[in-house]
């Protein structure tokens, strides 16, 4: 016997990483999660030919998004005229290449390949900052659209062949629907979209020779952007014409999961690398792009609302780096979490330095690496650099905020799934007593907020409000008040840590 009944309608959410596609069945009336299946169980691998590239085959994202999509039909015991609508989120700043044909003409050069960064350093120099900021609200950096300018310099057989480029969750889309499109939000992400003209960024594809119709159709982010095609239909077991209803890039993705949609409200992660997400109301910029910005999943051209992004590479992998190398054998996170809780705030005045996983955004694209400062062989203990660490991941969180600030944020709430970092009742206590703001911990992820997302975009929900009614919060982070200043002390003193290691 089924448990769940064939009367029942569902929503499907794809979530198409580096690591792995997970796929999500949220029920359209109680809005819970029925199932949640992901493929591969091993980490998909990344193609490294040279020292800072990173190339993924998009057919292997579209092997492992219909392994994902089978395994969760069948667990949840579904079948596909239940499923109304899909969503997809995808991991961001990917280069796609198709011919006419549809057919991919060279592997993806995806988010963490740094080898358009030249590209990217050059166009922003020659083009001016005051430029690209006041029109991008970023550099070119190592975007889509600086990547696109790599192959057409050295790869010209494959550039002059192109038909379109697509990002990530773009191809998907396609392989579902057959058609091409992308959203706005994707063009941002691309650095393809001007902020100020509202279009297609036409003085940086002039500048670096790149044709505009390369890019997609733009359709919007929440709309019934194409529909499952017959073959695909009946190659999966959906119902043909079931519609492709939302679109997003992973971290604006996860901040519609928490339910963050206004401005002022933040959505953070912390699992190897940690993201602070704000959404800002009125467009804006950090001069020194020390944070990006690109349009929210509900910026429109006629309706301001952006996404800032705070990147902190060494975060989590920080964590398992002391688990591993500090901690005694056998020890594990809870483990370690009650260790550094026998430590006082501010862990006796040792500092951890966290940037250990390559250069940093935050500080200008400046690689210090981890430190220990402050460090008495007479008195520390291993529960003193556990906790340290901790907090130094939290400071260099909370450093990050005080830019997002002075482009206007007010961060007084912050939203995040408790996973990863979230789990630790000292990350937690210390985020919020040091940056004042709550922390709301949820029971969501990406490829469930996908799933929401398709319901938004179909109709099947009003809005935002009706579709996250059912998202449970499971816990509430206040500030410690009567320890505030203790806080705050540590968190000076690590930032007089920082400058010494730093460029000004």
């Amino acid at each position: 016997m089924n448990i769940y009944s064939s009367t029942h309608q569902y929503l499907l959410g794809l979530d198409v990483g580096s690591s792995s596609v997970k796929a999500s069945l949220v029920d359209i009336e109680s809005g819970n999660c029925v199932a949640t299946a992901f493929y591969p169980e091993h980490e998909a691998p990344i193609k490294a030919i040279k020292t800072g590239w990173a190339e993924q085959a998009p057919q292997m994202w579209w092997d492992n998004a219909c392994l994902a999509l089978k395994k969760v039909k069948a667990s949840a015991h579904v079948q596909g005229q239940q499923i109304k609508a899909i969503g997809l989120s995808y991991q961001m700043h990917g280069l796609v290449c198709v011919d006419k044909e549809q057919k991919v003409l060279r592997d993806a050069i995806i988010w963490c390949d740094s080898r358009a960064v030249p590209y990217g350093e050059r166009a922003f120099n020659e083009l001016s900052a005051n430029r690209c900021l006041a029109h991008l609200l970023n550099s070119p950096g190592n975007f889509t659209a600086a990547k696109l300018a790599w192959v057409k310099e050295n790869e010209p057989h494959i550039y002059e062949r192109i038909y379109k480029v697509m990002l990530p969750g773009d191809y998907i889309a396609m392989k579902l629907s057959g058609d091409i499109n992308t959203t706005i939000g994707g063009l941002s992400e691309g650095i393809f979209w001007d902020f100020k003209e509202k279009r297609v960024a036409q003085f940086l594809l002039d500048y670096y020779g790149i044709d505009a119709t390369l890019l997609p159709h733009v359709v919007p982010t929440f709309d019934i952007q194409s529909r499952v095609s017959p073959q695909v239909a009946q190659e999966l077991g959906l119902e043909p014409g079931t519609p492709i209803a939302y679109r997003a890039g992973d971290q604006p993705n996860n901040a519609l999961s928490l339910n963050v949609f206004n401005p002022g409200e933040i959505a953070s992660t912390a699992g190897t690398s940690g993201v602070v997400y704000g959404v800002l109301g009125e467009v804006g910029y950090d001069k020194k792009s020390r944070v990006n910005t690109f349009a929210h999943v509900n910026y429109t051209p006629d309706i301001d609302r952006l996404g800032v992004l705070l990147c902190i590479n060494g975060t989590g992998i920080l964590n398992a780096w002391v688990r591993r190398n500090i901690a005694l054998e056998g020890i594990d996170y809870q483990d370690m979490n009650q260790l550094c809780a026998q430590v006082p705030i501010g862990s006796d005045g040792v500092s951890v330095i966290p940037f250990g996983n390559g250069a940093e955004r935050v500080l200008e694209n400046q690689e210090i690496g981890c430190s220990i400062s402050g460090l008495n062989f007479n008195h520390h203990t291993r529960n003193h650099l556990i906790r340290a660490a901790q907090e130094g991941i939290v400071f260099s969180f909370c450093y990050g905020m005080e830019v997002m600030q002075t482009m206007g944020m007010n961060i007084q709430h912050i939203h995040a799934g408790r996973a990863n970092m979230f789990l630790s009742p000292i990350f937690r206590e210390t985020l919020s007593s040091t940056s004042g703001a709550s922390i709301e911990l949820y029971d969501t992820d990406g490829s469930i907020g996908a799933a929401r997302g398709a319901g938004i975009g179909c109709g099947i929900y009003h809005d935002h409000t009706e579709a996250f009614a059912t998202l449970k919060r499971l816990a509430v982070i206040e500030p410690d008040s009567k320890n505030a200043n203790q806080y705050q002390e540590a968190y000076e003193r690590w930032k007089t840590t920082l400058k010494k290691y730093i460029k000004q």
